[in-house]
């Protein structure tokens, strides 16, 4: 009796020990696409870039810098662009060669303030101050930020008006969905 119960452990480790183990990674490759898959285009890219199109602003191309922005810093990703919907209708009517769509460091009245070498370093020097300066201090709504950096009462609802138009923005023309990757 002893022999049998030896044999049988000896036929089950045959039968199931010698088995090859099946790890996931030998399953996907048996499995796996050739077709390369791209990611989907970030929507709010897409819908800046479509909204900044239809205003005719200089740097529409810049779409995703605003969004790549807003996301290292926290931010939500239309206040910087509704900004310059305020103070410079998207970029149009600023200081020659300033780059400057946000009235950043040009006091009330003075028709020069700070220049930047492009539409990005302006991006990023803005988004930056706004969150050290005003966000990381205490400002945490439009009103708040409002007070402070700017002289008009009407500054805040200005750009929460730009904000909600990027928000509901419908392009009228698919030529303005199209995406460059």
């Amino acid at each position: 009796m002893k022999h049998i119960g030896i044999i049988l452990f000896i036929l089950l480790v045959a039968l199931f020990g010698a088995s090859t183990p099946a790890f996931a990674a030998d399953v996907a490759v048996e499995t796996a696409s050739l077709i390369a898959h791209q990611a989907a285009p970030d929507t709010r890219i897409v819908l800046l870039r479509a909204y900044l199109s239809s205003q005719n602003s200089p740097f529409v191309d810049e779409a995703n810098h605003f969004i790549e922005e807003a996301d290292r810093l926290s931010l939500d990703w239309r206040l910087v662009a509704a900004i310059s919907g305020v103070e410079s209708t998207f970029g149009k009517h600023i200081p020659t060669g300033s780059y400057n769509a946000w009235g950043w460091g040009i006091p009330t009245g003075a028709q020069w303030g700070i220049a930047f070498a492009d539409w990005k370093s302006g991006i990023t020097t803005v988004s930056e101050g706004l969150k050290y300066n005003y966000i990381d201090r205490g400002a945490i709504t439009i009103n708040q930020i409002g007070r402070i950096y700017a002289a008009s009462p009407a500054w805040s609802w200005k750009v929460r008006y730009f904000i909600e138009q990027i928000t509901e923005f419908t392009p009228n023309s698919p030529n303005l969905l199209s995406v460059t990757i």
